[in-house]
């Protein structure tokens, strides 16, 4: 269990440098989506801490293998996780779509989805997308200490 939750807290080092760091000299859509790849991962380590834990107490029998239903089975059984995991489903959105730039390489760059509802993505997102992803580890790090 402190060993995903280590994984996740790996994964949000690794998009902090990628934010910070890469995003600031090398401006493509290429790095935004690995970014929120990156998130995704964090998220999906978040989740099965938390089923994990759930699982040690013996409030579930078993964890699902698949994503949507462990997600289904957090939102249900994990109180306040319903703001978060919308977020987590705006990431998988994300990462699936197929998507257009605007004014890569440049200082205002943006990742666009093509979807029915486009999604656009700057730097200033996409550090918004990061800090939730950080309250949500938080966040399950609390309830995992409880």
């Amino acid at each position: 269990m402190k060993n995903t939750l280590e994984e996740a807290k790996e994964e949000l080092k690794r998009a902090d440098h990628s934010i910070y760091i890469t995003l600031k000299y090398v401006r493509t859509c290429d790095i935004i989506l690995n970014t929120i790849k990156r998130l995704v991962n964090a998220f999906d380590l978040g989740i099965l801490a938390l089923l994990k834990k759930l699982h040690e107490n013996k409030k579930i029998k078993q964890i699902p293998v698949s994503v949507v239903e462990r997600c289904d089975l957090v939102e249900k059984l994990v109180p306040k996780t319903k703001p978060f995991l919308k977020y987590y489903k705006t990431f998988k959105k994300l990462t699936k779509c197929e998507y257009s730039t605007k004014e890569e390489f440049r200082k205002h760059i943006t990742l666009i989805s093509k979807d029915k509802k486009p999604i656009e993505v700057n730097v200033d997102t996409l550090i918004e997308y990061f800090e939730k992803t950080i309250e949500f580890i938080r966040f399950v790090e609390q309830k995992i200490n409880e």
